[in-house]
């Protein structure tokens, strides 16, 4: 005799029952759809306050890269004006030294005012980059 199969071997695989689903009382349908509008509103600010940041943010760098700009500008012209004081003084030194005749405290009072110019340029050059650098 040919072995009978079981019926369970064709059965399909017991699957775990949930617990019955409770309806909800239409309080508590309301007081769900409440919540469930409030985070979607959370979500929504959440991406406007990043997209504010993010405009924030480039809005910032592009201000710092014109303010770079502008102190490499105001340096460099600075720069030039400390440059065309060190020629007047050299070119003051050989007028002076050429000049041989005049008393060497003169040379040296001369000298001394030229590079007194020239540091009180330099200072205030320091001055306005620092002052600029701080804003």
């Amino acid at each position: 005799m040919a072995a009978k199969k079981s019926k369970t071997s064709a059965r399909k695989p017991a699957s775990r029952k949930s617990a019955p689903k409770r309806r909800l009382s239409p309080a508590a349908k309301a007081a769900y759809g409440d919540i469930k509008r409030g985070v979607q509103h959370l979500e929504k600010s959440i991406g406007e306050v990043q997209k504010g940041l993010r405009k924030a943010e480039r809005a910032i760098e592009a201000d710092a890269k014109a303010r770079i700009r502008a102190l490499r500008k105001e340096g460099q012209t600075q720069l030039k004006v400390l440059q065309n004081r060190r020629k007047e003084a050299t070119r003051l030194m050989k007028d002076l030294s050429k000049a041989a005749e005049d008393s060497w405290h003169t040379i040296q009072a001369s000298a001394e005012q030229a590079f007194a110019d020239a540091r009180a340029t330099a200072s205030t050059v320091a001055d306005r980059i620092r002052a600029a650098i701080q804003r």
